[in-house]
């Protein structure tokens, strides 16, 4: 059952970021790396099979098996994930940035030019679970941005078949390849390269805790979106919120893992005990009721403040991934919000909006991590380039102050560069 705190000495008793030893998963995951580093698709089809229990004879994803893919889904579902997809494309085009140039009155230029990231590899988790928004999430912004190949990467099981919905959502966002392997060894092969990968220069998308450490490893070789931890919701409510609505909006992130992390902060006692046994008339009807279970029971906290102030104080602390306002003036406590990944306001915005449809990106900042990165955006997509020019003129009008600055850290090569156009 959900712990209920009517007092908290400090926030680590609110949430749970305990930082683990993954000495033993890095020391795998470093194998891995440098296996398919030594041996391309022979360690990759050796993986697949001991790992996902599959024998492949080849990781691209042939067109026939497009074909088929669009062909098993239903019409309704295609019709979905086009209007998702049209919601996140609307959203992420207002992302984009313009190149800009200050011009001085003494001739000096300065300027900020926007270019698109080379190739992006993607990593879509597979197997049991089937995951086509993670693909519309990290390649609509991809190819907003400019990206000229994006290529993806996600494990299959013994029937050797990538998930219908993720094949055509693929399709659907311009996803120009799809290869079948999966874990620590798909982001080796998206960094190194293989005989049938292409090197990334940045590898975008979620994974269990050897597809995080390896992209932590090879963090340096290539670009990467972040490292993330565990899913985790808060909801800050008052007397006005709905108990069931809340009590659902906390088990759609604990279904996530059993590490997930699901808090409700609320002024009101009596929301807080009508949402404790909302979640237990609601658990037991879940088909991952197992992970919920473990993760309400372990991370659970509904945590009962004296005054709005002190909830929000708690959640700018915590930087939630998924913030939640179920409050009757939510853009007035939003207002106070500093720290959270992203912000879903009102009793009638469930989380899962975010995570599929809205248009919003549902990749992240995780643990506290809010404090100082952002969502994914068309941002990750692109590199900013600075650029500068001066006139003679402008240069002999600058030199003494360069001169002074670089002396004085002791770099004469630095102020002889300049001294000898002064001459």
């Amino acid at each position: 059952m959900i712990k209920i705190l009517k007092d908290y000495k400090s926030f680590d008793e609110v949430i749970n970021r305990k930082i683990d030893d993954y000495g033993e998963y890095q020391v795998k995951v470093n194998a891995i790396l440098k296996n398919v580093r030594d041996n391309g698709d022979k360690a990759l089809f050796e993986y697949a099979e001991k790992f996902d229990g599959v024998k492949l004879d080849k990781l691209k994803v042939s067109d026939e098996e497009y074909e088929i893919a669009e062909k098993e889904l239903s019409g309704r579902f295609k019709e979905t994930l086009k209007r998702a997809k049209a919601n996140i494309e609307e959203f992420h085009a207002l992302q984009l940035k313009k190149d800009f140039e200050l011009k001085r009155s003494n001739g000096v230029i300065l300027g900020q030019r926007y270019t698109p990231i080379e190739k992006v590899g993607l990593y879509v988790p597979g197997g049991t679970a089937s995951y086509p928004s993670t693909v519309l999430m990290n390649a609509i912004p991809a190819r907003l941005a400019g990206v000229k190949k994006v290529f993806m990467t996600t494990p299959v099981k013994a029937d050797k078949k990538v998930k219908s919905e993720i094949l055509y959502a693929a399709e659907l966002c311009g996803v120009d390849a799809v290869y079948k392997t999966g874990g620590a060894q798909a982001i080796a092969a998206m960094t190194y390269g293989t005989e049938s990968i292409p090197k990334a220069d940045k590898i975008v998308g979620p994974g269990n805790i050897f597809v995080a450490l390896a992209k932590k490893a090879v963090y340096g070789q290539v670009g990467i979106d972040m490292v993330a931890g565990p899913s985790e919701i808060l909801i800050i409510a008052d007397e006005t919120a709905v108990p069931a609505y809340v009590a659902a909006d906390l088990l759609s992130q604990a279904e996530h893992d059993k590490l997930a992390s699901a808090v409700l902060v609320t002024t009101s006692e009596k929301l807080a005990n009508e949402v404790s046994v909302e979640i237990e008339k609601q658990i037991d009807k879940l088909e991952r009721k197992e992970i919920a279970r473990v993760s309400v029971d372990t991370n659970g906290k509904i945590i009962i403040v004296k005054e709005m102030d002190e909830a929000i104080k708690v959640s700018n602390a915590i930087a939630p991934e998924h913030l939640e306002l179920c409050v009757k003036e939510p853009f007035e406590t939003f207002k106070k919000i500093t720290d959270a990944g992203s912000v879903f306001l009102g009793n009638n915005t469930p989380e899962p909006l975010g995570d599929y449809y809205a248009g919003v990106n549902h990749t992240l900042p995780t643990s506290g991590n809010a404090r100082f990165s952002s969502p994914l955006s068309v941002d990750d997509f692109i590199k900013k380039t600075t650029y500068l020019y001066y006139t003679d003129n402008a240069l002999k009008a600058a030199a003494d102050d360069v001169i002074d600055f670089a002396t004085s850290e002791g770099l004469t090569a630095h102020a002889n560069a300049v001294k000898v156009r002064k001459r």
